[in-house]
């Protein structure tokens, strides 16, 4: 159950065990844990990808979403649910295309609801959907960046999660998942790894080992407290920022 938030699908996490409720501790705590019922597939990061719902929580099953039976209020639910900002691109096949499963009821959201499936939907299913029609989604949140540096692909490392702005633990994160962040930022491949220091405050602790087993970036998330941050440089874009004396540009 969620307590002390302002609705039912907010607050802190507690769990029962052996008839006792209890507290959730955040350690190791990460966004494919909590996230539930929407989600985007096959995109760059959690905040793009082909559109799919999981209508029945005790059911695994995930369904895609006909691009038809979606607007843009729709969309605008989804990226707020997923802390992605507001939806930039909305169209067909962006992200692969799958015959089956399909979500079959039309969503109708109003816009200001917090969840896809808190939406009302249309009582008439859809036996099928076109070839290419699956509903792809880009949420325009800015997730990776590199802040402070002579160009946009270095500097210190942080990262927008569920809407919160962090940087990001220095110690156990690998080249190997460095190289990831380089490739999402379109920054050619890493070339060093430096500490910085910040004041103590909350940051984002990525998991090595949960990137190198092969899972999603945004999977292997999760809070941590430190002032020790990470220094990031990239080896791509940089040359081409001095050539045009723009930071940053391409």
């Amino acid at each position: 159950r969620l307590v002390g938030g302002s609705s039912g699908c907010s607050g802190g996490l507690e769990l029962k065990l052996l008839g006792e409720w209890s507290p959730v501790n955040d350690y190791r705590w990460n966004l494919k844990i909590a996230s539930d019922g929407v989600r985007l597939l096959n995109g760059s990061s959690r905040c793009s990808g082909r559109l799919q719902v999981k209508p029945n929580p005790s059911d695994q099953t995930w369904s895609s979403v006909c691009e038809a039976d979606l607007d843009l209020q729709d969309a605008q639910v989804v990226c707020r649910e997923l802390g992605c900002g507001a939806p930039s691109v909305l169209q067909g096949a962006l992200y692969g295309d799958v015959q089956t499963p399909r979500w079959s009821p039309e969503f109708q959201c109003g816009g200001h609801e917090s969840a896809l499936l808190d939406c009302r939907s249309s009582g008439s299913a859809r036996s099928s959907c076109s070839p290419g029609k699956a509903a792809g989604l880009t949420c325009s949140g800015d997730e990776v960046r590199l802040v402070g540096g002579a160009s946009r692909c270095a500097g210190r490392l942080e990262l927008k999660v569920l809407g919160e702005q962090r940087p990001v633990r220095k110690d156990g994160f690998s080249l190997k998942t460095a190289a990831l962040v380089c490739e999402h930022l379109n920054c050619g491949s890493a070339v060093s790894l430096q500490p910085t220091y910040v004041s103590y405050q909350s940051i984002w602790r990525i998991h090595s080992q949960c990137v190198q087993s092969g899972s999603d970036l945004w999977n292997c998330v999760s809070p941590w407290s430190s002032s020790r941050t990470l220094k990031l440089t990239c080896s791509g874009q940089q040359g081409a920022d001095r050539q045009t004396g723009r930071p940053g540009g391409r």
